[in-house]
């Protein structure tokens, strides 16, 4: 992987899934803002992904849809129980309510659950990190393959 996200659209990915804003195809993905006022695509061939998300298309690393797309690819974990934490998330609000600082974001969202299940959401987040990192996957601004 040649750019990171930031650890926190691993969350948002979550949400994506939680809430059933994605609706997968052969070799695309449709995927719904959390507002629900946007709606993304997703192609990839092999290990080639497009998306025309803000965070993919113009900063160059995969966004919380491609995110939400290897996991549900299984190329990288998808953990049910965490995943749970994050229903019902409008990510759009609240990063604009937190100018952009996805970090405060995250601890607004965490601070009513108990320090315990903080620290394995947290591992867990690390953990899918880790396995972004390691992917072996490009990703391209071309929408066609061909």
């Amino acid at each position: 992987m040649l750019k990171m996200p930031p650890m926190e659209k691993i969350p948002e990915a979550y949400t994506a899934i939680e809430d059933g804003r994605i609706e997968m195809f052969t070799d695309y993905a449709l995927v719904k803002s959390s507002n629900n006022e946007k709606e993304y695509l997703i192609k990839w061939q092999e290990n080639i992904y497009y998306s025309n998300d803000n965070s993919t298309y113009w900063q160059g690393y995969p966004g919380y849809p491609i995110i939400a797309i290897l996991m549900l690819q299984g190329k990288i974990s998808l953990n049910r129980e965490i995943s749970k934490y994050f229903q019902n998330i409008n990510w759009h609000e609240l990063n604009k309510q937190n100018k952009r600082d996805y970090q405060k974001s995250l601890e607004d969202i965490l601070k009513d659950i108990s320090p315990k299940e903080q620290e394995n959401i947290n591992k867990e987040i690390k953990k899918v990190f880790m396995e972004i990192q390691k992917l072996d996957i490009e990703l391209t601004r071309k929408k066609s393959f061909k």
